[in-house]
Order: C-alpha cells, then sequence, then structure tokens
C-alpha cells in the first residue's frame, strides 16, 4: 500500500481523482479491501502540500535532513547557546531555500506565484520545527505552518505545566494541604522564564537576520563599484578608440584629397 499512496501522492493534483479511483478498483479487485479503503479515503493535496510531498518522496535525504536540523536547533535553544542558535539559523534558511528550489525543480514549475513560494517554504520551515510535520513529508494535503509561541529557527517551543483537577470522590480522606498561591507563583516564574528566553531567542534570530542582510548589502555594494570602475574603465577606453578612430578617419580624407590631387595632376600632365 505504501507504494500504491507512494504514487498517489506524487502525481500532480489534476492527476489525483482519476488515480486513487484506479488504484481503490485495482485493490478491491485484488480483495485488498483495507487498502482499497485507506486509498479511498486519501485526501487530494493542494499545491504547495503536492509540492513538497513530491521532493520529500523523491529524495529521501529530505525528511531526515529537516527533522535532524530539527532537533539540532531545539538543542541549542535548550541551552541557550546563542553563537550556535545563529549558525543553525542560517543553516536553516539554505537548507529551507535549497530544499524549495529543488521542490519547484521536481513539479517542473520554472515561475511558481509568491504565494505558492511562500506556503512551500513555510511548510518546510514547519518541517523543521515540528517533528509531526516531518513525519507526514510525502503525505501533506495542504500547506503546514508552525504555530507554536516566539521563534525556534522561526520557533521556539515553551512548555507550560498542568494539574490534574481532582473531583470530590478522588479526595482522600485527609487531603494534604497546598500552598496554592505558591504553585501560581512558581508557575508564573516558569512562564516568566520561558517567554524571557523565547523573546531572547527571537533578539537572537533578529540580530543573526540584520547581520546576514548587512554582510548581503556590503556585498552588493562592493559588486556595484566594482561594476562602476569597470564601466569607467571601458568608457575610457572607448573614448580613446573613437579618438583614434576619428584620427584615422581626417588622416583617411586628407589622403584622399592628396591622392585626387596628383591624379588630376597627372591627367594635365598627360594632356
Amino acid at each position: 500500500m505504501a507504494d500504491e499512496l507512494d504514487e498517489l501522492y506524487d502525481v500532480k493534483p489534476e492527476e489525483f481523482t482519476a488515480l486513487r479511483t484506479r488504484l481503490a478498483a485495482a485493490a478491491k479487485q485484488r480483495g485488498d479491501a483495507d487498502t482499497a479503503k485507506q486509498i479511498s479515503s486519501a485526501r487530494k493535496p493542494t499545491t504547495a502540500a503536492w509540492v513538497v510531498n513530491r521532493v520529500a518522496l523523491r529524495d529521501q535525504d529530505v525528511r531526515p535532513r529537516l527533522a535532524g536540523l530539527g532537533e539540532r536547533l531545539k538543542d541549542a535553544h535548550t541551552a541557550m547557546d546563542g553563537n550556535r542558535i545563529r549558525k543553525l539559523s542560517a543553516e536553516q534558511r539554505r537548507l529551507v531555500d535549497d530544499v524549495a528550489r529543488a521542490a519547484f525543480e521536481e513539479a517542473e514549475l520554472a515561475e511558481p506565484s509568491a504565494a505558492l513560494r511562500d506556503d512551500v517554504t513555510r511548510t518546510l520551515q514547519a518541517a523543521v520545527a515540528d517533528p509531526g510535520v516531518a513525519s507526514r513529508l510525502g503525505r501533506l494535503t495542504k500547506a503546514e505552518r508552525w504555530s507554536g509561541f516566539g521563534e525556534f529557527g522561526d520557533t521556539a517551543m515553551v512548555f507550560t505545566a498542568t494539574r490534574k483537577t481532582r473531583t470530590t470522590r478522588e479526595e482522600p480522606a485527609e487531603a494534604p494541604q497546598h500552598d496554592d498561591k505558591g504553585d501560581d507563583k512558581r508557575a508564573a516564574a516558569r512562564r516568566d522564564r520561558e517567554q524571557a528566553r523565547a523573546a531572547l531567542a527571537a533578539a537572537e534570530r533578529a540580530k543573526a537576520d540584520a547581520d546576514a542582510a548587512l554582510t548581503e548589502l556590503q556585498s552588493d555594494l562592493a559588486t556595484a563599484r566594482m561594476r562602476r570602475d569597470d564601466a569607467r574603465r571601458r568608457l575610457t577606453d572607448a573614448e580613446d578608440a573613437l579618438a583614434a578612430a576619428e584620427e584615422a578617419y581626417d588622416n583617411g580624407k586628407q589622403a584622399g584629397r592628396d591622392a585626387a590631387a596628383l591624379v588630376k595632376e597627372a591627367k594635365a600632365r598627360l594632356k
């Protein structure tokens, strides 16, 4: 069945329904009712989901690369390691860009719309942030988006403590005394710490993005200056060539006049 589902989620969305019908009918014909049911219940993916599914199905390294980077980012955020967060955030941007480019190539979409690019990019970022999304690559039905709090390479996970409330029947005969106010304060302090960590991670990410943008702008500036200097050199060379050509043309005209005078003189002597 896995091969059949792979085939189903690999085809273009407009071919999905017809292929699903054929595969389900074939499964029924061979007496595999469970497979036929699962194939029939498979949902048609959106274009963005199909683009990501196809690259994940055709390149088996995509899923472990995204998930592995997510684990390393999670470890870096847990350790509050700013340097590692910046390096991994830069690696994440490169990886998402590389996979998105490969995905559009596999989908044979040379000029995808801006909306489609955004959906594919957000889905890949969600796969880095959420192991659940990474595990579903190849079977996605819609574009995904990380909805966690804060950032953790675009994300940061916040864990909130929960307590089970006992009913009256579950209370022991002599319930232990709890300091509810103390518990609330400790829970609030934990939430404050987690929010502070998320804010720090977001600030570090923003700084890393700003540094990366500045580096790119510096590179663009240097390239523009090189092009300007090269244009100036070429303009100077062109002006020199033009002056030489004009001088040669003037010399040629003079030579022509001199030759014409000699011809005229020679003709006069013949007469």
